[in-house]
């Protein structure tokens, strides 16, 4: 039986939770279509078949998240980790089942989602964090260390269409890090940096994990999972297969002391 002071620790409930998508594209019109009819393509009988049902990128999925974990999502592309950020950010709504999140979420599920190629990324920096939530004044409080953490001072005021990948990268994780919120949700983005910008990523995935907040990201990379994880989650075939907690893993409490995970 769960007491007051465990369920004021949850951050994250699931239950049951599933998504599915039709996969019967029926008469429409788009251009794989248009393509397919032009090119006289006939579809085999293994992609009739395929289309006929539903996909089903997550199903019966129950865990419990709290406060304080790095939880990373681990697993073979198509597993549904991707997904499972979607519905826990509001992009996308569960088909069966519920998902209870206690606390304000950011998020970076997309290099570049909520920017915008034509705009600065000073103006960047105001239209992406107010879309995450952030009044003005709270963005121009912390402006200055939104910069000066991703490193770009130097090209701020230049348009992101002249960016690289990373440099996306490093402004979006910085941003959705500086937001004020319970709960950091990040995809699989780290692979588009460099190695000096992912060591400030994982101590700031542990420095928000001490503070409180709910760190869950996505990642291919092993040695960055079980660096900074607390605990693991593996997916296949959209099933929670696997919940690992990783004992390696003990993250410095609040007052110098070591918090055991």
């Amino acid at each position: 039986m769960q007491t007051s002071s465990d369920m004021s620790e949850i951050a994250i409930r699931a239950e049951n939770l599933g998504k599915s998508y039709p996969l019967k594209r029926g008469r429409s019109t788009d251009l794989r279509e248009t393509l397919n009819a032009r090119l006289r393509f006939q579809p085999s009988a293994a992609e009739i078949a395929f289309n006929e049902g539903q996909f089903w990128a997550l199903k019966h999925l129950s865990f419990e998240l709290k406060h304080g974990e790095v939880v990373s999502l681990t697993g073979h592309d198509g597993a549904g980790k991707t997904t499972l950020l979607r519905i826990l950010s509001g992009v996308t709504d569960p088909t069966e089942g519920r998902v209870d999140i206690h606390g304000r979420t950011s998020s970076l599920l997309e290099i570049g989602a909520g920017f915008h190629s034509q705009l600065t990324g000073r103006e960047n920096v105001y239209v992406h964090a107010a879309v995450l939530g952030m009044r003005k004044w709270e963005i121009d409080r912390q402006f200055d260390a939104i910069v000066d953490y991703a490193g770009l001072d130097n090209f701020i005021d230049s348009p992101i269409k002249r960016w690289s990948r990373g440099m996306c990268v490093r402004l979006a994780f910085s941003i959705a890090t500086h937001v004020s919120s319970d709960i950091l949700l990040v995809d699989d983005l780290f692979d588009a940096v460099d190695a000096d910008f992912r060591n400030r990523c994982l101590e700031k995935i542990v420095h928000s994990a001490v503070c409180g907040r709910l760190v869950i990201f996505v990642s291919h990379d092993e040695t960055f999972v079980e660096e900074t994880s607390t605990r693991v989650l593996h997916f296949e075939r959209g099933q929670l297969v696997s919940d690992r907690r990783n004992s390696a893993v003990r993250l410095p409490g609040p007052l110098g002391t070591v918090a055991s995970v």
